[in-house]
């Protein structure tokens, strides 16, 4: 729960203790939770995007992925705001991690059983990662608006910053487990290991200690409700502004999806070289997410996010023209490290001018800009990569990635003369 600042805090504000938010017990566990789901989610979703391209040798089946997760994803995100904002968010969560430990169960029955999906093409697969995308979207509310309870409110930015940390190195280790699994072991043990991953987030989930703040008895209507977290954030024009720019530039941007079109026929490393390429953005993130929790908070965040989209466009770019594996890893991990920084001052900015009994609502929002945002990317590079090619689709996204920031800097002023937030 949110505390106020004491002068003990302000203490250790003035000091920046970097590992503040790492001496809550309730937070350590809530990270161990993040780093097993993470792991397991990232581990599954290499496999899922080898084994269905090894089926259909398309790219916009691997747009068809994203796709599968982002609809259901999207239109469940605002009932799942609200829902986090009246109901145990701990118990939601946790109820969410079980019903994706039962979705790697289905990838795991589907793999198993000899030619299934041979005959029957990719449509079983798409249709668990629908169930996935609505349980991913009851999930991210309520697990993103717990984490801002259980530590004060000082210490968001380190919280963040750690958090964030946690879920990059689960994002550098789980694709590359996933790549040496199905290179080695085949996608039944592929998704055994992430089955069991599930499992264990749901069990570190069930161990922190969450006592939910009261809830005001409220008369409105759910759509009502609903509403007036849409308006605070339409009229938060800073949160506005830096959802609206994660949004499109990674929609535009984000070259995840096409890499095992680059893994197989450009840079042909196999899925063990697919594996590397989906850790890079994640290791480059976890890097500066470490810089990040060890510095005070940003004294220009605006200027800051900016720049650092900017950079995430052009790494994206040059990723596209590369034709050398080291080059094209160390071009994602400079992607990566870009994205961390403007994801650590959105969030920041998002909890620190959100009342609390507000945070799902407003997580939910920002659910459907940013989490949905690398699903629809990953269906727009499908498309592009069918009608231009993936190269083509890669550079030209990226561009529309760097317009993105001079069209947001010029129409979000505030955003260019944003100072500290932390």
């Amino acid at each position: 729960m949110t505390e106020r600042l004491t002068p003990a805090d302000v203490a250790a504000l003035d000091a920046h203790d970097s590992y503040a938010a790492l001496r809550h017990r309730e937070f350590r566990w809530f990270i161990i939770s993040l780093f097993a789901m993470v792991v397991g989610s990232q581990l599954q979703a290499v496999v899922v995007g080898w084994q269905v391209y090894d089926l259909t040798h398309d790219p916009l089946s691997l747009g068809l992925i994203g796709l599968a997760e982002a609809l259901p994803f999207i239109a469940i995100a605002l009932p799942a705001g609200y829902l986090a904002d009246r109901r145990n968010r701990r118990l939601i969560s946790a109820a969410m991690l079980f019903v994706l430990a039962c979705c790697s169960a289905s990838l795991l029955t589907l793999s198993a059983v000899p030619g299934l999906l041979a005959r029957t093409g990719p449509a079983p697969v798409y249709l668990t990662i629908f169930v996935s995308g609505v349980t991913r979207g009851v999930l991210q509310p309520s697990r993103q608006a717990l984490s801002a309870e259980i530590i004060p409110r000082w210490m968001y930015q380190n919280a963040i910053a750690w958090r964030s940390s946690t879920w990059q190195i689960a994002s550098v280790i789980g694709p590359a487990i996933g790549g040496l699994l199905y290179g080695f072991a085949g996608p039944v043990v592929s998704y055994a290991v992430a089955g069991l991953l599930m499992l264990v987030a749901l069990g570190g989930f069930l161990t922190v200690r969450y006592t939910p703040e009261p809830r005001d008895a409220r008369d409105a209507t759910m759509v009502a409700e609903l509403m007036t977290g849409l308006r605070f954030v339409w009229h938060e024009r800073a949160i506005l502004g830096a959802l609206s720019l994660d949004l499109f530039s990674v929609f535009l941007g984000g070259a995840e999806a096409l890499l095992p079109v680059f893994a197989s026929e450009i840079l042909r490393v196999g899925p063990q070289g697919l594996g590397l390429l989906r850790a890079a953005p994640a290791a480059g993130a976890v890097t500066m997410g470490i810089f990040l929790a060890h510095r005070p908070p940003f004294r220009r965040a605006g200027p800051t996010m900016l720049v650092a989209v900017a950079v995430f466009a052009l790494a994206i770019v040059g990723f596209g023209l590369s034709r050398s594996f080291s080059l094209s890893l160390a071009l994602l991990a400079l992607s990566g490290m870009a994205d961390n920084v403007s994801v650590v001052i959105r969030s920041t900015l998002i909890q620190m001018l959100t009342p609390p009994q507000m945070l799902g609502r407003v997580a939910a929002v920002n659910s459907i800009f940013i989490g949905s945002s690398n699903e629809l990317g990953a269906f727009e590079s499908g498309v592009a990569a069918r009608l231009l090619g993936a190269v083509p689709a890669v550079v030209l996204g990226g561009s529309a990635a760097l317009a993105v920031v001079g069209l947001t800097s010029r129409l979000v002023p505030r955003l260019r003369t944003l100072g500290r937030i932390g």
